[in-house]
């Protein structure tokens, strides 16, 4: 079993579980063999995450002593050989990434049990890539049909209790109400505005336009200030995504992207903010031009 997961790593929380006992180079034993770096040939590999390198001032090359008892009984040492930035995780963006990866073999031999030989035979969890995901169910019951008690979840749920498509459908809510109230007040501002406008409407009329001359100037009037306002939206939106996402990172030490403007959400954006800008104005205009051309000029 061993011999065929080999090149495999894992990840473990170092402070968390108090693994780290101690950090900085440590002398070579004259029994050792010696590498080029002053470092005992036997002292194994670890990855260790940037956050972990950074808030216990380590540098690549030192060795450290890992423990799985926060009281460091039965640390073994290490040698930092690289750093790495952790899979950001919207689920735990808050918490320190202070983690270090290790060979399988000496991930095993560091927390093997003595009084129990199976416990480095033994396993919490089994990821399998399906080639046809729609066979899950089917692979599903499989599984717990032949080994009782296991426990068979997908990684890429899509129910109802999934917390992120929870927040998507509370962001869904938000948004209709935003364009509803947006909506609303752009209609107010548009009626006010027609209504200020009404003598040179009557103007218009008086000197022969009809009105649906006059309509498809409103019409392409609104349809320019509805683009210029999707485009400045999206502008100011692509100038704050950075802002945004380097406070937030900067805030809680990730490399998580908390914004990003997608050429889908642009689109989105204009569909329907140009259509609604467009009706607004038509609506507001054309109360205005079923008035009596006499009413319009206040005659």
């Amino acid at each position: 079993m061993r011999g065929a997961i080999v090149g495999l790593t894992l990840i473990i929380g170092l402070i968390g579980s108090g693994i780290l006992a101690t950090s900085g180079p440590q002398p070579a034993s004259p029994a050792d063999a010696v590498g080029a770096a002053g470092v005992p040939s036997s002292v194994p590999d670890v990855l260790v995450s940037r956050q972990l390198l950074e808030s216990q001032d380590l540098r690549i090359g030192d060795v450290v002593d890992l423990s799985p008892d926060p009281t460091a009984i039965g640390a073994r040492s290490f040698q930092i050989v690289g750093v790495y930035e952790p899979v950001p995780d919207p689920t735990r963006f808050s918490a320190q990434r202070l983690e270090a990866r290790l060979h399988l073999p000496d991930m095993l031999d560091l927390i093997a049990d003595p009084d129990d030989p199976q416990a480095t035979e033994a396993v919490d969890a089994i990821n399998v890539a399906l080639r046809n995901p729609a066979e899950e169910t089917t692979f599903s019951r499989a599984i717990v049909r032949r080994v009782p008690g296991v426990s068979v979840r997908s990684t890429t749920r899509t129910d109802r209790g999934n917390p992120f498509i929870v927040l998507e459908q509370f962001h869904l809510a938000i948004a209709i109400v935003t364009i509803l109230a947006s909506t609303a007040f752009l209609l107010a501002l548009m009626v006010m505005q027609s209504d200020e406008r009404r003598e040179m409407a009557g103007t218009l009329r008086l000197i022969g336009l009809k009105k649906s001359r006059v309509l498809t100037q409103v019409l392409i009037e609104g349809l320019i200030i509805a683009t210029s306002g999707a485009a400045f939206g999206i502008v100011l939106a692509l100038v704050s995504e950075e802002g945004f996402n380097r406070f937030f990172q900067w805030r809680y030490d990730t490399a998580l992207v908390f914004v990003r403007i997608s050429p889908t959400v642009a689109w989105q954006c204009v569909a329907m903010s140009v259509p609604l800008g467009i009706v607004a104005s038509v609506v507001a205009s054309w109360t205005l031009l079923r008035r009596e051309v006499l009413a319009l000029i206040r005659r």
